[in-house]
């Protein structure tokens, strides 16, 4: 089994490119799922996370604050580090769990959507990474069209981030997502030929 991380800094259309993968027979693997999941009310992760940034941030149906906790978090690396080091672990063991399914069903090819995969995991863990980038303007104009966050918020949000520069040299595909609809399509199938012959090599590796 190929198994391939897609990142991507916030706005870059990751989740977009990640879905064409699933329509074409990927396996994938969304970590803001698995975050969700772990961090489901009454879980020890849910626990340690009050522990230690306080019970304002449960709703009062149990669950997590997470537009709160995001705020919180946000420019605050001490914070931050707090947090990954509370989640990441049972992120990490999770993924291990789905990877081990995945390759049990006879799934040819995993796709990990991981968002912060520079700045938490190491890449090499994976056969391929491929980063869907775009530059920060456009990636800020869909922030705060698309996603109604302020400019501030936005800018937040991107300084929080490994500048894109830093993972281009470090990925194997690079899909610029600059244009249309379509044009990111094109894009992503012509990834997904690359995904798929590295696949056959790996299930045929004489060939």
């Amino acid at each position: 089994m190929l198994n391939v991380a897609v990142t991507g800094n916030a706005a870059a259309g990751k989740s977009a490119v990640v879905k064409l993968f699933r329509d074409w027979g990927a396996a994938v693997v969304d970590a803001d799922e698995i975050v969700r999941e772990v961090q489901a009310p009454g879980s020890p992760i849910l626990t340690a996370i009050a522990r230690r940034f306080g019970h304002q941030f449960i709703l009062a149906d149990g669950s997590l604050d997470r537009v709160a906790l995001r705020g919180k978090v946000m420019g605050d690396d001490d914070a931050l580090a707090s947090l990954n080091a509370i989640v990441h672990p049972a992120v990490r063991r999770r993924r291990t769990e789905l990877a081990a399914e995945a390759e049990a069903r006879g799934d040819q090819v995993l796709v990990n959507e991981i968002p912060l995969l520079f700045e938490v995991m190491n890449p090499e863990d994976f056969d391929l990474v491929v980063l869907v980038d775009a530059p920060i303007e456009v990636r800020r104009a869909r922030l705060t069209q698309h996603r109604e966050l302020s400019e501030r918020d936005a800018d937040r949000l991107i300084a929080a981030q490994l500048p894109s520069e830093h993972k281009r040299e470090r990925s194997h595909i690079i899909i610029d997502n600059t244009g249309t609809l379509g044009e990111l399509e094109k894009k992503a199938r012509d990834a997904w030929a690359v995904i798929m012959k590295k696949a056959e090599q790996r299930r045929s590796p004489s060939a």
